[in-house]
């Protein structure tokens, strides 16, 4: 069943992993086999999604699935996230000013390096500067993580690489979103 934090369909505690996506397309192949929360895009729909359900249930983890440009060339499949950063967040000069830091990276383990931000990473000096402190790049990740962080629910994110992060990125993502429906929704059948 598709979980909607507008209704009551989860309204109580979850057994299962709460998958946590930002687009239909990208769940096009789920099904009905784990309860599934679909957030929109950009960080603060998802922080908002997340935060909401969670108000209300307490999944046993939120397992962040779907697509990110690749930073790195020849990267290309599914891959664990072991960091994830927000590349839109200027949180090193918020902390010289403030002395407090709002938005840190977030190690949830061993994997790649994901920066989140709401921007669609289509070439250009974003990219430069992403490629030399990340792998990959989204923008919803570090929101779903925070906002799992600030409930003391267990995060695991997976991302699968849908372009490369350059001038044909907003192309490759609409040509092969079916395929990469069908790699996320195995991914979900071999681990889960």
């Amino acid at each position: 069943y598709q979980c909607d934090w507008s209704s009551d369909v989860c309204s109580s505690d979850l057994q299962d992993p709460l998958l946590v996506v930002a687009l239909d397309l990208e769940a096009g192949e789920l099904g009905d086999r784990l309860p599934l929360l679909i957030t929109g895009v950009g960080k603060v729909r998802a922080a908002i999604a997340v935060a909401s359900l969670l108000a209300e249930a307490k999944p046993a983890c939120i397992v962040n699935i779907g697509t990110a440009g690749g930073l790195r060339r020849g990267l290309d499949g599914v891959h664990e996230i072991g960091t994830v950063m927000q590349h839109d967040f200027a949180d090193e000069a918020i902390q010289r000013t403030t002395g407090e830091s709002f938005g840190p990276p977030i190690v949830l383990g061993h994997g790649l390096t994901l920066a989140t931000g709401d921007v669609f990473v289509q070439g250009g000096p974003t990219r430069d500067h992403l490629e030399q402190v990340a792998d990959l790049v989204d923008m919803e990740g570090y929101a779903v993580a925070a906002a799992a962080q600030a409930a003391a629910v267990p995060v695991r994110m997976v991302k699968l690489v849908s372009n490369e992060a350059d001038q044909h990125a907003l192309s490759s993502l609409v040509d092969s979103v079916r395929d990469h429906a069908r790699n996320l929704a195995h991914w979900v059948d071999t681990h889960l």
